[in-house]
């Protein structure tokens, strides 16, 4: 008989968050309503100032989605037909994608097993007079150590580009925040990510006065001064709205934080010797868990996440299908077993229920059902 749960715990609850900040919220955007200066206005400004203040860079550049953030960057950074980036299979397709918009050749390389983040030695050996920047992704809430990436880098004229779209208030090897190490960082706040809008927002960080002048230009259909255009560029804006609700939301960030490392640290302990592997927590914070994500060795993913699924409990796979084998990337040449490790992690991995408001009762409780699919099976 199948086992239904009497309450769901879903994989992102959003409704528990805006509970808690429900009146502010809704405060700031009568607002910006009752002003209606609704673009560039002054919650963006200041959202731009607090944000580059929090990740310690002179610039933020707010836009409108991550991938917005990815493609401007990539832009900004001279990148175009001819050239390659460097980055990796296991990640959102939007990483990929922003290479290709530029017309540039995107270069897959492996990720370490342990960590499921670049690997290093992976991007020495896909060194090419053609390359023109690596994008490392700090995937899930875990930071890449660019130490051996800047050294690959410096004297090749190769640009770093973080994506920390999943990155937010995590560390670097050099205790620095992520999206404060590459010459422009690219952030998502994304509905689900640990600091979140409320439908879609992005952001770029960087300490080049330049290239924050040009950036700023970009997003805004590249306008020097209102109607004059020196250059061509988009329509990439961050609004009043959005930006007024990150306001709210950067100055909870750092206790959210907190918490979600509190929740891996519950369920690495109550899921030890269960037969599932769980992501290594690096000590300080480094790792913010946007996903805890664990892996199901043995063929055995589908099968548990069916058997949470029908006890209630959300789930989901990042990612299934690996960037260089996707439809859309056939053209790049790739082939099943060119990157193995990317390839077996995308059928063991499984993402549980990760957010701040996930009570110990609930973790208990995913993690019960864990243990007794796992015996049974």
């Amino acid at each position: 008989m199948t086992a239904v749960a009497t309450q769901e715990i879903p994989l992102v609850d959003l409704k528990a968050q805006y509970a808690t900040i429900r009146d502010e919220v809704r405060a700031a955007i009568d607002e910006v309503l009752e002003s209606m200066q609704l673009t560039i206005g002054p919650n963006v400004k200041a959202f731009d100032q607090e944000f580059a203040s929090y990740i310690g860079t002179k610039h933020s550049i707010g836009v409108g989605s991550g991938t917005d953030a990815l493609q401007l960057a990539i832009r900004a950074c001279g990148v175009s037909s001819g050239d390659e980036v460097i980055t990796v299979s296991h990640t959102f397709f939007a990483t990929v994608e922003a290479i290709l918009y530029a017309n540039a050749r995107p270069i897959l390389v492996e990720v370490d097993e342990k960590t499921m983040n670049m690997d290093a030695a992976a991007v020495a050996a896909a060194i090419t007079p053609r390359t023109k920047a690596i994008i490392p992704v700090h995937l899930y809430g875990r930071t890449v150590d660019l130490k051996p990436l800047r050294q690959i880098a410096q004297d090749r004229n190769i640009m770093i580009i973080e994506d920390a779209a999943q990155a937010h208030g995590a560390l670097l090897d050099d205790g620095k925040k992520a999206g404060s190490g590459g010459r422009v960082n690219c952030f998502s706040f994304y509905c689900s990510k640990n600091l979140g809008a409320y439908g879609e927002a992005g952001s770029i960080t960087t300490n080049d006065d330049r290239l924050a002048e040009e950036l700023r230009a970009l997003r805004e259909h590249g306008q020097s001064t209102r109607y004059y255009h020196p250059v061509v560029g988009y329509n990439a804006r961050l609004d009043e709205i959005q930006a007024a609700i990150l306001r709210i939301k950067l100055r909870r960030l750092p206790e959210w934080n907190k918490r979600r490392r509190e929740l891996a640290r519950a369920y690495e302990k109550l899921l030890s010797g269960s037969g599932v592997i769980t992501p290594e927590i690096p000590s300080g914070e480094r790792h913010v868990f946007y996903v805890y994500c664990i892996r199901v060795p043995g063929g055995r993913r589908d099968d548990l996440r069916k058997y949470l699924g029908e006890r209630g409990i959300g789930t989901q796979i990042h990612y299934p299908v690996p960037i260089h084998l996707q439809q859309s990337a056939e053209f790049l040449g790739y082939r099943k077993g060119d990157l193995p490790v990317t390839e077996r992690l995308a059928t063991e991995v499984l993402s549980l229920p990760m957010y701040p408001e996930l009570t110990d009762e609930q973790i208990d409780r995913v993690t019960t059902s864990i243990r007794d699919f796992m015996k049974g099976n």
